[in-house]
């Protein structure tokens, strides 16, 4: 299966292109009533954060058709307890924007539940505004003893708050979808002075620190009979041999708890006691500090991405990458199917790739098509990957101009190298579509990209192009257009003169079609400098990728 990315609504992406059981792990983080839309931050010229910021899409819910259809589809499902469920919700609720989203996400539950295979898992990250309602839907889809883990993420370290506990976690649902689901046991970092304060004894192994090798209640087989001395009968115990790093080592599959006793006492990892003291001087087994603690379900050491963070690309729900491996990493193997249907700016995608895992993508915004495509070429130079949903023609173009003229600018300006300006409110870009800087004589200048859709277009354009190109103070403009250029445009164009560069002469102005851009040409824009225009993400060393964390 090849690495995909797919733009588009995600439900019908599922039905049209998932096929069933073939994922092997789903990580999935829904937004919900979080008061703002979603903006994507840029770098601005000479590295500065843009003043601008492009809304990527709105974070809003309401009741309508859309969200009746959903509750109907849910309804008429073969899971009658999600069904059940959701009704119940109706009733409690009304139709209301809570209602609309719950019902949204509810068919598409369903879907990912048929798509992933029985040994397959998934995460759902939430915060606290509709954890509880989800949890209950996913009882219903999934069953409730599918229900693995109810993951605590804390984001962040302190948060002031007028009359309530600061709210620093996030919620993170983990569900298999049978018994037999895949799991790797994942090891954390110690926390500060843990060592230094549990093993406090030594050998010439190093530190280590002395646990019982006796459980509470009386046995009547082998873990029950006295060894070296020692009745544990007595004491109303019996042998109880703790799992240790050794184990696999001394070849314990299949021995006795009286073998297993011996062969660490010949490997010297018993601790005896000088007297008998505490547990009444009974044996206890050395445990030397080995590669972390096993990971809980509160996870603490891993922090939210701050402003200046490396990885950070400017998408304001983006998770850190560190997180995603380790969700990966415990509930995937290599070669496995990871799939995110809400991959905002990629880091699922991003952390299967470097854990070498094969995976899908689905994204509502061209913006975050190609936002990731980007992060995946600097991350992982020469991957190879299907995008799908994007247009590959005029027809598709046409099409996605027709339904909606903001994604379309948004994929138009990424054509060239471009990242989008402005947002959807009417008047928002002052006429600029793209922004993208190139080097030179002696600074960074910029570019301005005006994309038009419809299929007439006039010297006008051109004209009020020229007029943002004095206001902006900027070297070059681009007009992208669907339609063919008039005569009176490209004379237009010509007469904005030549702008001088390091290696050059350059149009001022340049009218490019989406036909001419599908056939390959591109405008004359001299030395592009890409790091002044987007965010870039750090290579990743390909000799570590596929490695289990």
């Amino acid at each position: 299966m090849a690495n995909r990315l797919y733009y588009g609504d995600n439900l019908t992406v599922l039905r049209e292109s998932i096929a069933d059981e073939t994922v092997d792990l789903i990580y999935l983080d829904p937004p919900f009533n979080s008061q703002a839309n979603y903006n994507v931050l840029f770098k601005g010229q000479a590295g500065k954060s843009a003043d601008a910021q492009i809304e990527a899409f709105e974070d809003t819910w309401h009741w309508g058709e859309e969200s009746e259809r959903a509750f109907s589809e849910v309804l008429a499902s073969t899971h009658t307890q999600a069904a059940e469920m959701l009704r119940a919700m109706r009733l409690f609720l009304g139709e209301n924007d809570m209602m609309a989203y719950l019902s949204m996400m509810s068919i598409r539950l369903i879907e990912l539940h048929r798509v992933l295979k029985p040994t397959g898992s998934l995460y759902l990250h939430c915060d606290p505004t509709a954890s509880h309602y989800l949890k209950v839907i996913l009882d219903g889809i999934f069953g409730v003893d599918n229900f693995r883990n109810e993951l605590i993420w804390r984001r962040t370290g302190s948060h002031g708050s007028s009359k309530r506990w600061g709210p620093v976690h996030d919620t993170i649902f983990f569900y298999a979808k049978t018994e037999i689901y895949g799991w790797n046991k994942i090891f954390q970092e110690y926390e500060p002075g843990y060592i230094q304060q549990k093993y406090t004894r030594i050998d010439e192994r190093g530190l280590f620190q002395d646990v019982s090798l006796t459980g509470a209640g009386i046995r009547k087989g082998d873990s029950g009979l006295p060894w070296r001395g020692f009745d544990p009968t007595a004491k109303g115990c019996h042998w109880a041999i703790p799992a240790t790093s050794d184990g696999d080592i001394l070849g314990f599959n299949g021995m006795t708890s009286q073998e297993k006793l011996n062969a660490l006492d010949s490997e010297k990892l018993i601790y005896w006691p000088k007297t008998r003291e505490g547990d009444d001087g009974f044996p206890r087994i050395k445990k030397f500090p080995g590669d972390g603690t096993v990971a809980q379900d509160c996870i603490t050491d891993i922090a939210a991405i701050n402003s200046q963070a490396q990885e950070r690309l400017g998408y304001p729900t983006q998770k850190p990458v560190a997180l995603l491996e380790r969700i990966v990493a415990a509930s995937s193997n290599i070669g496995d199917v990871v799939l995110d249907p809400f991959c905002g700016c990629g880091t699922t995608v991003h952390a299967a790739q470097k854990l070498g895992r094969q995976w899908i993508g689905i994204d509502i915004t061209h913006l975050a098509i190609s936002l990731i495509e980007r992060r995946l070429k600097d991350a992982f130079p020469g991957l190879a990957f299907e995008v799908h949903g994007t247009p590959k023609d005029l027809e598709s173009a046409i099409d996605l101009a027709r339904r909606d003229k903001y994604q379309f600018q948004w994929w138009a300006v990424s054509l060239v190298n471009a990242r989008p300006y402005g947002g959807k409110e009417k008047g928002a870009d002052g006429g600029i579509d793209g922004i993208l800087f190139f080097r030179g004589m002696d600074t960074t200048e910029k570019v301005l990209v005006s994309v038009k859709g419809g299929g007439t277009v006039g010297v006008g354009m051109v004209r009020d192009l020229i007029a943002v190109i004095e206001r902006e103070k900027a070297a070059i403009g681009v007009l992208i257009c669907l339609a063919l250029p008039t005569k009176p445009m490209e004379k237009e164009a010509a007469a904005a003169g030549f702008y001088q560069s390091p290696v050059g002469e350059v149009p001022r102005l340049q009218i490019i079609t989406l036909a001419e851009l599908f056939q390959g040409k591109r405008p004359r824009i001299p030395l592009i400098d890409s790091a002044a225009t987007f965010k870039t993400a750090a290579r990743e060393d390909a000799s570590k990728q596929g490695r289990l964390i």
